[in-house]
């Protein structure tokens, strides 16, 4: 029998080839009509509209200028799609990167952020070969709500100056609270011809979202938000008054300077674009699969990931990853594969190398305006309450790593957040498992034969179950009970077969009682035991003469019938 369940998890298991297929091969082979381009094409079109200001507003909100929001959608878009394993995946820019993109650009430079950009290319393609995507799903729920709503406050801390056209004294702050106290202090600098633009831009994309949901409302917004300002000859910043506009080319690819002093130095933040990375991208390959019925393969994912991130550091761009949003406007948008996300990219390089030069006209307030949508809708307001209510535990992780990404750090966010989502998993598990007395076999129906005295009680004999995962955080309650009646009787049977999983823990705590039934000249026998149950407790030193083992209580107990002088 195990032999037979062997063989049929070997030929279920995928094989290399097949988990690190792209999607867009699998696309192609199921058959790819004119169709399928049309429909792909259209919902590319639809993305790019929406990518091309966003892109932009979020490589500035970065600290870097705008282009290179443009070619990580180019470069990074097109790679997520077309070696990914998802098939509905837009890659680009993400607002969730704007912390520590900012703060790695003014620790170490652009440089410094190519480098640390390609080196998260790197370790996302040791992540995905070595297959730890699959590890992801198991961050709790609260810490991503937590996670993501901290993010969003802290993108939209970093654009109320020019959401009010503030003028600061010096340097805009990093963290939260100095930020806060410097727009304080330049309060009376308020510019109501910038205020004006941002509420143009806001109230056009609220409109039209609410009045004709399918027209690009970010495209519209900025573009009216532009005319505007143009036409008024409005005295705001622009794209164009800040970083002299965008070039209408792409940039040879070239390696930034690399030493391994420069590699130390931007580690940390190369090992915080990979883990977000990761992580954001399998959370928008989820929505998808979510909204669609289809499934991804993460660790084909996180594999075009690394690809993609390594590819737009050489030209320039910075950290690629999945857009939830950009993702579920592409299904919406009726995509059928693969090829919308590339032609995405297409389109956007098209309206980069056309239109650049009428990015110069684009407000910053405008830009600003685009982002404060962005962050509003980033917060599951429903689910944050939700978890609010839910529990004490959910609650403390949710506010726990919602805080922490507000006022410290994003990664300490994650690390502390699923620690203690972990506790409390642990905890709740431990609370599961339960040692029970069984009092009465199964009742079975008369068979019309003599009365077998044998099947009475036997006072000598004593059954216990363990029901649940039997693991390290039960172990010390589990062992206390074991301890109480390993040497009341003589005879000892302890059913496992209601027990999904054991550890070394839980059987370094059986093989304690087992050694101490033997002492007392206590007949310790494992009844019902799965085969991996069986190897770990075997592997911990639980095998006759210590114990023995029956596939079930009544077996156990016909041994024990048969060997009356051991009973």
């Amino acid at each position: 029998m195990d032999q037979v369940r062997q063989a049929i998890h070997q030929s279920s298991r995928p094989t290399f080839a097949e988990m690190f297929t792209p999607k867009l091969v699998t696309v192609w082979r199921e058959g790819y009509t004119f169709d399928h381009l049309k429909a792909d094409l259209l919902a590319g079109l639809t993305v790019a509209i929406v990518a091309l200001p966003l892109s932009m507003a979020i490589a500035i909100a970065s600290g870097v200028t705008p282009e290179r929001g443009l070619y990580t959608a180019i470069i990074g878009g097109f790679l997520i799609s077309a070696l990914g394993g998802s098939r509905f995946q837009i890659g680009g820019p993400a607002g969730a990167f704007i912390v520590l993109v900012a703060a790695t650009v003014a620790r170490v430079g652009v440089d410094g952020l190519l480098l640390a950009t390609m080196m998260a290319g790197v370790f996302l393609l040791a992540i995905g070969f070595l297959r730890l995507g699959t590890y992801i799903k198991f961050i709790p729920y609260p810490v991503t709500v937590g996670f993501t709503a901290g993010i969003a406050i802290i993108i939209f801390s970093g654009e109320i100056v020019d959401l009010f056209g503030l003028k600061l004294a010096g340097k805009e702050p990093g963290p939260l609270v100095p930020k806060l106290i410097a727009i304080g202090h330049a309060a009376g600098t308020v510019n109501v011809q910038a205020m004006l633009v941002a509420a143009i831009t806001i109230g056009t994309i609220v409109l039209l979202r609410w009045w004709r949901p399918k027209w690009p409302a970010m495209l519209i917004a900025i573009g009216l938000a532009s005319l505007v300002a143009a036409l008024l000859s409005l005295p705001v910043e622009t794209i164009g008054t800040r970083y002299g506009g965008i070039p209408s080319s792409l940039q040879l690819p070239s390696l930034p300077p690399v030493s391994l002093a420069r590699m130390i130095e931007v580690l940390p933040d190369a090992t915080a674009f990979a883990l977000l990375g990761a992580i954001e991208s399998l959370l928008s390959a989820v929505v998808a699969d979510g909204m669609t019925g289809r499934r991804h393969r993460s660790n084909c994912e996180l594999v075009a990931q690394g690809f993609a991130n390594i590819a737009s550091s050489l030209f320039g761009g910075i950290c690629a990853t999945g857009t939830i949003a950009r993702t579920a406007t592409n299904v919406r948008a009726g995509a059928h594969g693969p090829v919308a996300g590339m032609t995405h990219s297409t389109v956007v390089l098209v309206l980069m190398l056309v239109a650049a030069p009428l990015a110069s006209y684009i407000p910053l307030a405008a830009l600003a305006g685009v982002l404060a949508v962005v962050c509003w809708n980033m917060i599951e307001k429903q689910a944050f309450a939700t978890l609010l209510r839910a529990s004490r535990g959910d609650a403390l992780v949710l506010l726990a790593t919602f805080l922490i990404v507000i006022f410290r750090d994003l990664t300490e966010g994650i690390v502390v957040g699923f620690a203690l989502g972990s506790i409390l998993f642990i905890d709740r598990m431990s609370k599961s498992v339960a040692v029970e007395a069984d009092l009465a076999q199964e009742d079975v129906a008369d068979r019309g034969q003599a009365y077998d005295s044998s099947e009475a009680a036997d006072a000598s004999t004593v059954v216990y179950r363990i029901s649940g995962a039997f693991f390290f955080g039960a172990a010390s309650t589990v062992g206390a009970v074991l301890d109480r009646i390993a040497d009341q009787r003589k005879n000892f049977i302890l059913d496992c077969s209601a027990v999904p999983l054991f550890d070394s823990t839980a059987a370094n705590v059986i093989e304690g009682a087992a050694h101490k039934a033997r002492r007392a000249g206590v007949h310790f026998i494992i009844s019902g035991a799965s085969p991996q149950i069986r190897r770990t407790l075997v592997n911990q030193g639980v095998k006759p003469p210590l114990v023995t083992y029956a596939v079930s209580v009544e077996e156990a107990r016909a041994l024990l019938a048969r060997a009356p002088e051991q009973a």
